[in-house]
C-alpha cells in the first residue's frame, strides 16, 4: 500500500488550510499522490465549508490514510480549541499547530509517511505557547534530533531547475558580514552536495557560489570577504570532493544561461538567493530543508491573512511542494 505524505495544517487564520482542502478537492485533476492532514478535523470541516468545498474529511489512522484518501480527506487529529476565524490568529490554537508538526515528524521518522509538506505557520501566535525557535526550521531540526544536538539545517528554495540556498537567512544585513564565516560556508556545500546527490537524483552535483561584495569583490578592492573567508572555503570544500565554483559576482549568476551551469547556488544572504526564485516563480517556488534525515518540503509563501477563507489564494507553491516532495522520495531504479 502506498505510504502516504505528511501535511501539517499550519496557521488556522490563514490561508494553509485553504489551499490544503482546496488542493484535495483537485486531487485527481492535478495528479497529487495520497496525504495525510495533521491538524484538527472539527475545524478543517468548518472552513472547507466556508469555501463551499463539498469534501469528505474523515479522522483517521496512519494505516489507512492511503486507502481512505480516494474518497476521504484522512486527517490524524490533534485535540484542542481552533476557532474557524479568517485572519484572526488566536493562541488557543497555538498547542494544535505546534503539535500538529510534531506528529508530522514523528510520523515520517517511524516510516509512517514519506515527506513532510509544512503549511505556513504564524510565530507571533505560537510564541505565546511557549514556542522557542526562530521558525519551522529550526523546530524541525530540534525535532528530528530527538534529544541530540540537531545538526546543521539548511534553506533552499527550488523552481523546477533553478535552486538557491541562503548562506544567512534572517538576519539584518548590517550583520552579514560577520555570519559568513568559513567553516558555515564549508559546512553549508556539505549538506548541500549530500542532498543533491541523495534526493535530487544528481550524481556528481555542480554548486555555483557567490561573493558577497559588489564584483565578487574584485579582488579585494571592494571588501576582503571573498579574498579571505570565501575563497577559502571553496578550496576546502574542493580538497573535500565537492564541486564549488566561485565566488562568483552576484549581479551576474543569476543570468540564465550562467546558473543553467550549476545544480544549485551558494548565496550569502537572504535577498541575494530569494529575489531570483520570486522574480521566476513568485508563486510556485518551493521551500526544501536540507540536512535532515527526512524529507520537508514546504510553499514559499506565509500565511496571508488577507486572503484566508476567501478561496482567492493561489495553490501553485503548494501544490508544487506536495509535488516535489513525491518525487524527492520516489524509488529509484
Amino acid at each position: 500500500m502506498t505510504i502516504p505524505l505528511a501535511v501539517t495544517m499550519g496557521e488556522p487564520a490563514g490561508i494553509g488550510p485553504d489551499l490544503v482542502l482546496g488542493l484535495y478537492a483537485e486531487r485527481r485533476a492535478r495528479g497529487l499522490p495520497a496525504f495525510a492532514v495533521f491538524g484538527h478535523a472539527g475545524f478543517l470541516r468548518a472552513r472547507a465549508e466556508r469555501l463551499g468545498l463539498d469534501i469528505a474529511i474523515a479522522e483517521a489512522g496512519l494505516d489507512e490514510a492511503a486507502e481512505l484518501f480516494d474518497s476521504a480527506l484522512p486527517v490524524i487529529s490533534i485535540a484542542g480549541q481552533v476557532a474557524d476565524r479568517p485572519g484572526e490568529p488566536e493562541m488557543a490554537a497555538a498547542p494544535v499547530v505546534i503539535e500538529a508538526i510534531a506528529q508530522a515528524v514523528l510520523a515520517v521518522l517511524a516510516g509512517q509517511c514519506r515527506a513532510v509538506v509544512t503549511a505556513p505557520i504564524h510565530k507571533g501566535a505560537l510564541y505565546h505557547a511557549g514556542f522557542r525557535h526562530p521558525g519551522h526550521t529550526e523546530f524541525l531540526a530540534e525535532l528530528c534530533a530527538r534529544g541530540d544536538p540537531p545538526k546543521l539545517p539548511v534553506m533552499m528554495l527550488a523552481h523546477e531547475q533553478l535552486r538557491t540556498v541562503p548562506l544567512t537567512i534572517h538576519v539584518p544585513l548590517k550583520d552579514v558580514p560577520g555570519l559568513v564565516t568559513q567553516s558555515l560556508i564549508v559546512e553549508t556545500l556539505r549538506v548541500m552536495a549530500h542532498d543533491l546527490r541523495q534526493h535530487f537524483h544528481i550524481e556528481a552535483p555542480r554548486i555555483a557560489v557567490a561573493g558577497l561584495n559588489p564584483h565578487a569583490g574584485e579582488d579585494g578592492s571592494i571588501g576582503r570577504e571573498e579574498v579571505e573567508i570565501i575563497a577559502p572555503a571553496i578550496a576546502e570544500a574542493r580538497t573535500a570532493g565537492i564541486d564549488a565554483i566561485g565566488p562568483l559576482p552576484g549581479d551576474t549568476l543569476f543570468y540564465p544561461p550562467h546558473w543553467r551551469q550549476y545544480d544549485a547556488v551558494l548565496a550569502m544572504y537572504h535577498d541575494q538567493a530569494l529575489i531570483p526564485i520570486k522574480t521566476v516563480a513568485f508563486d510556485a517556488g518551493v521551500n526544501v530543508t536540507l540536512g535532515l534525515p527526512i524529507v520537508r518540503t514546504s510553499p514559499d509563501h506565509g500565511t496571508a491573512f488577507t486572503l484566508a477563507g476567501t478561496g482567492k489564494a493561489s495553490p501553485a507553491s503548494f501544490a508544487a511542494a506536495i509535488a516535489m516532495a513525491r518525487d524527492m522520495t520516489a524509488p529509484t531504479a
